[in-house]
């Protein structure tokens, strides 16, 4: 596991071609239309062993080749789609987590970044190990029950945030905080987020929150629309336990993980977030790096015009 601000891993040549898995929502007809054609040109430069468009499957359990399954037998996975896709994928290996490259056949692309139009100048090196891998934070979240108890087979694991949303009747929600078991305040608003450094640019950044550079050991807490000039997002340690309390939830209120609705919240439930010993691994090509991302993806640092 990475301390806190150490360097991405740098690669080295790997002695063969890469065993590498496709991974892709099979049920967009935009992207499965276009799988064949992407897997031609990867396999010209990376050995293609299996091709899974089903991204509900865990991988542990999918077998991708007659003669053996997930992970042993690939290096890395080649996921074609947009950040969504990629959300799914961290969420299908679970906590065997290994290296992934994002090829962008969406829109925004901020996890996904490399261009299907760049695969024939960026694969070579690639297949060299001319590439770092920088390793991201990950959380696991569990709603706990009312005896204080709570299953462990229905822990969720996630990349970008945990969400509690008020839902309807779309009225003012009360959220309670509490880091290491210490109550730290009631927020009075539209929900709460807390995300990871990778998830800050998301929910959390349309929200008003900070941008976290992606390798910080991290969560942000970023209230939604709060009622009071006062409350303002957080920045704390990755390595404390969070926990969300709704006192009087609506009857729509429900807890959110990556995008995805988990359950709807009670009074009774208490929602438990703390890191992950999974780590999400990220291939970053050189010339990619965070910054760029920022600029060009985010629309960020341009100069006021002025005229």
């Amino acid at each position: 596991m990475c301390p806190p601000h150490q360097s991405p891993d740098s690669t080295t040549a790997p002695a063969r071609r890469p065993r590498v898995l496709l991974l892709a929502d099979g049920s967009r007809p935009a992207i499965a239309d276009q799988v064949d054609q992407l897997q031609q040109v990867i396999g010209q430069h990376l050995d293609v062993v299996g091709v899974l468009l089903d991204q509900t499957v865990p991988l542990s359990g999918a077998s991708i080749k007659t003669d053996g399954t997930f992970p042993e037998e690939i290096d890395f996975v080649v996921v074609l789609g947009g950040d969504g896709s990629i959300l799914r994928a961290a969420r299908q290996m679970g906590q065997l987590q290994i290296p992934v490259l994002g090829v962008n056949l969406g829109r925004l692309g901020f996890l996904a970044d490399l261009r299907p139009d760049r695969l024939e100048e960026i694969l070579p090196r690639v297949a060299a190990g001319e590439y770092n891998l920088v390793r991201h934070l990950m959380f696991q979240c569990q709603v706990i029950e009312p005896e204080g108890s709570s299953n462990s087979d229905s822990t969720i694991l996630g990349l970008n945030e945990v969400a509690v949303l008020a839902g309807a009747p779309f009225a003012i929600l009360e959220v309670q905080l509490y880091v290491d078991g210490e109550l730290v305040t009631t927020y009075s608003c539209d929900g709460l987020i807390i995300s990871t450094p990778v998830g800050s640019t998301a929910h959390n950044l349309s929200s008003g929150g900070p941008i976290l550079r992606k390798d910080l050991q991290a969560f942000v807490i970023s209230p939604i629309s709060p009622h009071t000039l006062t409350n303002r997002p957080v920045v704390d340690s990755a390595d404390r336990v969070y926990e969300l309390v709704v006192p009087n939830p609506h009857t729509g209120t429900a807890l959110v993980v990556d995008g995805k609705v988990i359950c709807k919240l009670s009074a009774h439930n208490r929602i438990r977030i703390k890191r992950a010993q999974a780590q999400f691994q990220l291939i970053e090509v050189h010339g990619h790096g965070y910054y760029r991302t920022l600029r060009e993806k985010l629309g960020w640092g341009g100069q006021l015009d002025l005229g």
